[in-house]
């Protein structure tokens, strides 16, 4: 390990001081250009006319609304996609099965299709000329231009997160321990809760934090399955976008400062994870394993 930390330092250390100098300057110009500007022009035109206006555009009904269905798809569409995620992730690294190269492929579906595209494929089959039209109208039920719809294509958006988080995380510590737990007599929920959850706690965070993110902000698929009917079917990033369409500058840079908190938030919050997740406590395996020994050893 230390010859390693060396030849790591050494690599570091190796290009000229005006080339780092450079490489510094440039990274630095560009975080400054295209995020630090940015933030700082939205929170200055939010805060330009004092903050009463500002408290008021976020208290107007139609805001109001966009947040609370923000929250709201967002409160549903994490905690399935999180369990999705486990499984999915448990699945492709615990066991070998027909398909699995599939189901590797259909994660990375999201990423490889516009999100446009993801709310055509749901106007496709819940729509009124939908496959699926008749059987909705039969029960009355509703999903696009309404709330089921937006909830519906932002898991489509954000399942990928959570799995692509864990599988590598899970592949790298390998299934040693958990063969060690069911040997000692362990069944699947003590090994999951006791060895593995233990061991992936800040790789699913992780991927939460970044789920979460993606299912408040997402635009593209959200805006062709809501109707973007005011009080109803608008999240914060369609509200941003018609109060600017209206020309309400103060009112939509108000809203997107929401935006831009959570941003700064899901920042912060990914920096302590990634910093935890780096740098284990000492002797954590050994800590779980002897745990898992002691309580099922009886």
């Amino acid at each position: 390990m230390i010859e390693n930390h060396k030849e790591r330092e050494n690599i570091r250390t190796s290009e000229s001081a005006w080339v780092r100098g450079l490489l510094i300057f440039l990274a630095l110009l560009f975080v400054g250009v295209f995020l630090i500007v940015p933030l700082i022009a939205i929170f200055s035109q939010a805060l330009e006319k004092g903050w009463g206006l500002y408290w008021q555009s976020l208290n107007e009904p139609d805001t109001l609304a966009a947040i609370k269905l923000t929250l709201l798809t967002a409160a549903i569409a994490v905690p399935l996609n999180l369990i999705f995620g486990i499984a999915a992730a448990w699945a492709v690294t615990k066991f070998d099965f027909v398909g699995k190269n599939v189901l590797l492929s259909l994660l990375d579906l999201p990423f490889a299709i516009s999100p446009v595209i993801s709310g055509l494929l749901y106007i496709l089959l819940f729509g009124s000329r939908g496959w699926l039209e008749p059987v909705l109208s039969a029960l009355n039920i509703k999903i696009i231009f309404a709330t089921p719809g937006i909830v519906l294509v932002t898991i489509l958006v954000t399942f990928p997160f959570i799995a692509r988080e864990l599988i590598p995380l899970m592949q790298a510590q390998g299934i040693e321990e958990e063969e060690a737990a069911l040997v000692l007599g362990a069944n699947g929920w003590q090994t999951f809760f006791k060895v593995t959850l233990p061991n992936i706690k800040w790789g699913l965070l992780y991927g939460v934090i970044l789920c979460n993110a993606r299912a408040m902000g997402d635009f593209g698929a959200v805006s062709v399955v809501s109707g973007r009917i005011r009080g109803l079917t608008n999240t914060i990033p369609l509200q941003v976008e018609i109060l600017y369409n209206e020309y309400n500058f103060t009112a939509a840079f108000a809203v997107a400062s929401l935006l831009a908190l959570l941003g700064i938030v899901t920042l912060v919050v990914k920096s302590i994870v990634e910093y935890k997740q780096n740098n284990p406590q000492p002797a954590v395996r050994e800590v779980v394993s002897r745990g898992v020994q002691d309580e099922y050893s009886c």
